[in-house]
């Protein structure tokens, strides 16, 4: 499957487009790692537990938004991007969405 954030791929030209595809993944980051943030807002550096966090819920986004384009059949996802929204009432929770286009080539 191509995804790519490109409205085409060169060489691969689209001959039908299928619909927009999401995938979607909402994380919440436990009091450990709350914490060691907190510590790093004072002191400096880079949260890695958050980075981590981040990382697993943007792939399993992308994975899940690929799963439903290949669903629908489609060889690729152009437009691909990702967007990013807090949740909860102190924002400790993190949803991830996955969005593009589900085409064939």
């Amino acid at each position: 499957m191509i995804v790519t954030t490109t409205s085409r791929v060169e060489g691969h030209p689209v001959t039908e487009y299928l619909g927009i595809v999401n995938g979607e993944n909402i994380v919440g980051i436990n009091l450990v790692k709350d914490i060691g943030a907190g510590l790093r807002n004072i002191f400096g550096g880079r949260s890695e537990g958050y980075e981590q966090e981040l990382v697993k819920a943007r792939d399993s986004a992308l994975q899940e938004m690929v799963a439903r384009a290949e669903h629908m059949g489609a060889h690729g996802v152009v437009g691909f991007r990702y967007d990013y929204e807090t949740l909860g009432a102190a924002g400790d929770m993190l949803m991830v969405v996955a969005t593009g286009t589900a085409v064939r080539f």
